[in-house]
């Protein structure tokens, strides 16, 4: 892919009036290379690495990122990353600098891998993103999730898609 370039969103299909429902095609396997790609930076809670706030947060940070139109179907990920069993991190793409929000960009390579089942077994998945990137001869730095749905869309749509994404250093 090219320098900041992610698979296509394809948002066209949203029955639950909340989140879309995710093609997975093109996003297994990828190889993104970020130069000083925009995000907004927004902090969740967590116990022991179960969201408490999350839809809060990201009801907030997405009221701002379309107020500001610094939304854009055609370059969307969300990252999350706990940074401890109490915190989350998630970076939000965005096209233009959102005011009210923190921002941040990223630079570095990083590999993709599609998941599907329950948010239970991140764990293990956090593992496998590892694997996959020490499988290419390199060490893996930060590894983040893209939760394609919300828990309820997911139930809605039958299938809870997940996109690991990890730094190779």
């Amino acid at each position: 892919m090219k320098t900041n370039e992610l698979p296509k969103y394809d948002a066209s299909i949203n029955t639950t009036g909340c989140c879309p429902k995710f093609n997975p095609t093109g996003w297994d396997g990828q190889d993104l290379h970020f130069r000083d790609k925009t995000f907004v930076k927004a902090v969740s809670r967590s116990v022991f690495h179960v969201p408490v706030n999350m839809s809060s947060v990201f009801s907030r940070v997405n009221k701002h990122i379309e107020e500001a139109g610094a939304y854009d179907y055609n370059d969307f990920i969300v990252l999350s990353r706990d940074v401890s069993p109490w915190r989350t991190e998630h970076l939000f793409s965005v096209s233009k600098r959102v005011p009210e929000e923190e921002m941040t960009s990223l630079t570095g390579d990083f590999v993709t891998k599609l998941f599907e089942g329950p948010y239970s077994r991140t764990g293990g998945w956090y593992e496998e993103m590892k694997d996959a990137v020490r499988e290419r001869g390199s060490q893996p730095g930060d590894i983040y999730f893209f939760y394609t749905t919300c828990p309820k869309c997911a139930k809605a749509y039958g299938k809870n898609y997940v996109v690991g994404v990890a730094a190779v250093e």
